[in-house]
């Protein structure tokens, strides 16, 4: 049984993260690094790649994007879970805006 590697999938995925950070980024680079989940350093590394070595970031074979939180209760409030789905994402906004406190501490 042959399985799959993906490996063109995570690259095109990782070229449309890292066009979309660099570009959230050079708009609004304070909203960008929260929405992101980056510190700054990293933050201006992305923002200053070069087109080449975004492409070359991007065929590697990690997968760039990661989820932010290791929280299921997270997860489900940003999926719509919750008592009130029309206040879910504000919930989970809050929590997230909470553990990004915690880290840059």
């Amino acid at each position: 049984m042959k399985r799959p590697d993906f490996q063109d999938e995570i690259r095109e995925l990782n070229l449309a993260y890292l066009m979309l950070a660099q570009q959230m980024l050079r708009s609004d680079y304070e909203t960008a690094m929260f929405r992101l989940g980056l510190d700054k350093e990293v933050a201006d590394f992305v923002e200053g790649l070069s087109a080449a070595k975004l492409v070359r970031m991007a065929g590697s074979q990690m997968l760039v994007p990661q989820f932010r939180f290791n929280d299921e209760q997270l997860a489900r409030l940003m999926a719509g879970e919750g008592r009130d789905p029309a206040t879910s994402s504000l919930h989970a906004a809050i929590i997230a805006a909470g553990k990004a406190a915690e880290g840059a501490t």
